[in-house]
Order: C-alpha cells, then sequence, then structure tokens
C-alpha cells in the first residue's frame, strides 16, 4: 500500500551503512516509523528530505505493518536552524516533544501546525528564543489535555491578581493572600506574565507569537511554562537539557 502524504521529521537514526529510521509527524496519518532506504549514500535523491527537522513531501510503501519512504522531495527545510546551534538545538525539543506527546496514526493537526510555525520562527529568528519555547510549551500542553486554568485565582476568584503565583503542579493560579500548602509547587509570575499564559492558551494559531514581553518578565514566563511543561510531562528532555548548555 502506497500513501503520499507531507511530513515533518522528528527524528532521525543511521541504520546499517547507509538507511535511516525516521519518526516523522504525518498530515494525514499522525506518528509513524519509516525507514529511508540509502538516504546516507552519496547523491541520494532522499538525503535532504529525510534530515532531522525537514518538512516534507513523502511517499511511503507500507508492507507488513512497515513503512519505508519511496519517495521524498523538501518543502522546508528550516536552513536558519542549522546555521546556528542554540536554534537548532532548541528546534530539536520541540520535535523531542512532539515525538513524546504524539500518538501512532492518530493525525494531529494542530500539534503538527503548532511545530511548523514555531520551527518557522525560530529558522527566520522572528522573535526571542525564549519567547517561542514558552509559547510552544503552554500550547502543546492545551492540545494534549493539560490547559490550564487561568481565568482567575482559584481560591477567592480575583481576575486579575496582584502578584500571582501559578502553580504549576495544579495548573491553576492563586494570588498571594491565597497561597498556600494546596498550590503544591508554584512559580511567581508578573501581571504581564500571566496574561502572556493567557494568550498562548487561546490565541489564533498564526498570531501565537505577537505577544509582547520581554526582560525579566519574560525570563519568569518562560521559567514558569517549562516547569508546568515537564512537570506535567514527568521526564525529561535530553535536547532541553543542551539547549540551555548552549543558548
Amino acid at each position: 500500500m502506497f500513501k503520499t502524504t507531507k511530513a515533518l521529521v522528528l527524528r532521525e537514526v543511521r541504520y546499517k551503512e547507509a538507511d535511516r529510521i525516521l519518526t516523522l509527524l504525518t498530515e494525514s496519518g499522525g506518528k509513524l516509523t519509516a525507514k529511508a532506504r540509502g538516504a546516507l549514500r552519496r547523491g541520494s535523491k532522499t538525503a535532504a528530505a529525510t534530515q532531522l527537522l525537514c518538512w516534507s513531501d513523502m511517499t511511503l510503501f507500507s508492507n507488513r505493518g512497515k513503512w519505508t519512504v519511496n519517495e521524498a522531495s523538501t518543502i522546508e527545510e528550516f536552513t536558519g536552524l542549522r546555521e546556528d546551534i542554540s536554534a537548532l538545538a532548541l528546534g530539536s525539543y520541540f520535535a523531542e516533544c512532539l515525538e513524546a506527546l504524539s500518538e501512532e496514526d492518530v493525525p494531529d493537526p494542530a500539534a503538527l501546525q503548532l511545530g511548523l510555525n514555531c520551527l518557522y520562527a525560530l529558522s527566520n529568528r522572528l522573535c526571542d528564543q525564549r519567547l517561542v519555547k514558552a509559547a510552544f510549551e503552554t500550547r502543546l500542553m492545551c492540545l494534549s489535555g493539560y490547559e490550564p486554568d487561568l481565568a482567575a485565582c482559584a481560591v477567592c476568584g480575583a481576575e486579575n491578581p496582584e502578584e500571582p503565583a501559578f502553580s504549576v503542579e495544579n495548573g491553576i493560579i492563586c494570588c498571594k493572600k491565597c497561597r498556600g500548602p494546596a498550590m503544591g509547587e508554584t512559580a511567581l509570575i508578573s501581571p504581564r506574565a500571566l496574561s502572556a499564559l493567557r494568550y498562548f492558551v487561546c490565541a489564533e494559531p498564526k498570531k501565537l507569537l505577537a505577544f509582547p514581553i520581554e526582560g525579566e518578565e519574560l525570563d519568569g514566563l518562560a521559567s514558569a511554562a517549562e516547569r508546568y511543561f515537564l512537570r506535567q510531562t514527568e521526564r525529561r528532555f535530553g535536547s532541553l537539557d543542551y539547549w540551555k548548555k548552549v543558548k
């Protein structure tokens, strides 16, 4: 059986002398694993299109439940990522997150669009990497069923709490006077950072990165989004550790 689809390469692993084993997030079939035979040979027609973080047109062949790349051509290579080690590391983190939270054979167009939009922003240096990362983590949590409740203080109902605390354990916020042990692990953020988190939850996909924030407020936002993401996924990401070393 043949399938033609667009696919984002989330992971590539060398296999034998010249093959690649790919983890793909496809437009039509969700996450799947495919072998790209001969992709590492000199002159291979699939070499560029099967690289990590490439967005490509692919024709896949299925035999006994295993997929093989029959043809592949590049749509977008995100060349800016390959010119900046920090951007490449962060893009790899996005790919690792998408791989971890996507399901096999279940199409997820919203997560795919999120990944592509954020990779494009990184590649073209459209905004601060910390902002792209915070927006990606927050929105991916929402798409994965972990949308935080940021409407008001969970205790007193204040919509615009002073000195807000974000519970990375429970996905809620509270004001200074309402903080307590029941909140669990919390991150102190500015009112501006809270507004940014609220924006990331509900913004249109193409405008996700349009929220203006910088300086210490951006640092607090980035820390809170990351802590919430790591707490809810209950795992570590090697690519995130590497980004922190090189950024």
